[in-house]
């Protein structure tokens, strides 16, 4: 375990692959073996006598099954120097001191590999520090992986961390699909493609509300604000869906649009206010983490009150002015043009 420095993203890191398990390995000098007369199979079958351990058979003793093991006495075969005093017979009957055919090369492995996705991995298991977003620290543990590791190695997520990627990059899909469906769904109603225009602006108001919620709470844009944020898309549309709809029947009416406009915010402030006020006090046991295991979904309240009062202050203004600006001006038959 690692402790990280204080400008690090992470408190503390792991890594499951350590090389703590010593290994010797021995490699025959097949020229010099060949020069000496001794053949490659002497070699493995004194290397294999002496320390594999190998089963020769069983016997029975006093009622007992006993196996016979056939190896060099532990006193001489603890060390890599144990070798030097093995001998190995050649082709013309002589004595071979056994470090003269072989090298030993001592290195150190993994007591065990892990597999992920059919490859040899490495698993590194970190904590973000304090003040430091799991998206943060994914982020950060990319750049180090891009500096410290070539093209022959692949990197991937696992975990939470991996649940935090996939349903980010699914909730940003559902967020522009949930833009797309209102839209359309506006422009059936409103048979027109500028007024629901008109309306989707109050979506831009309630993100700014969201974000300077989060900023002022101090938390994160996590899951759970992400999915706040989706159900501010189809909220805070009935605000000006209300301006809209009504502004449109005094314009039939005959009134101008800019007079139609303030008249409706005026008349509709009661209905924006009480429908407001309604979810955001419902949106307040969320946010306070009222029930059970209910912590984890404070930032969806809080995202849901903060973006509900910010575009509630604006939408009274800023609606009136697009309307005012973007609507269309609908021509207007006379009679004299209905009699015809």
């Amino acid at each position: 375990m690692e402790k990280a420095s204080s400008d690090s993203a992470f408190i503390a890191t792991d890594l499951n692959l350590k090389f703590n398990k010593p290994e010797l390995t021995v490699s025959i000098d097949r020229e010099r073996a060949n020069a000496l007369g001794v053949s490659v199979r002497d070699i493995a079958q004194t290397l294999q006598l002496l320390f594999s351990s190998q089963r020769f058979g069983y016997f029975i003793l006093n009622g007992k099954q006993y196996q016979v093991i056939g190896q060099a006495d532990r006193e001489f075969r603890e060390k890599p120097l144990d070798l030097s005093t093995v001998n190995v017979r050649n082709n013309r009957g002589e004595l071979i001191q056994m470090d003269n055919v072989v090298q030993l090369k001592e290195s150190s492995s993994p007591p065990q590999l892990y597999r992920y996705n059919r490859y040899v991995s490495a698993t590194v298991s970190a904590n973000p520090a304090p003040g430091v977003t799991l998206g943060q620290g994914i982020e950060k543990m990319q750049s180090i992986a891009s500096e410290v590791l070539d093209e022959t190695f692949s990197t991937d997520l696992a975990g939470v961390s991996k649940e935090l990627a996939d349903s980010s990059n699914s909730l940003v899909f559902a967020f522009l699909l949930s833009l797309v469906l209102v839209y359309l769904v506006l422009a059936a109603q409103f048979e027109s493609f500028v007024d629901p225009l008109i309306i989707m602006f109050t979506v831009p108001l309630a993100l700014t509300g969201a974000v300077l919620s989060l900023w002022m709470m101090d938390m994160t844009l996590n899951i759970f604000s992400q999915i706040g944020i989706i159900v501010l898309v189809g909220i805070v549309t009935k605000n000006g869906i209300l301006i809209v709809e009504f502004a449109n029947q005094l314009k039939d009416q005959g009134m101008n649009k800019l007079e139609a406009v303030i008249e409706s915010a005026t008349l509709r402030l009661r209905p924006i206010l009480m429908t407001s006020l309604a979810t955001i006090l419902g949106a307040v046991p969320i946010a306070l983490a009222l029930e059970g295991g209910a912590t984890s979904r404070i930032p969806m309240g809080v995202v849901i009150i903060g973006g509900l009062i910010f575009s509630l202050l604006l939408t009274l203004f800023v609606i009136p002015a697009l309307y005012a600006y973007l609507s269309i001006t609908k021509k207007r038959i006379s009679s004299e043009d209905e009699s015809i």
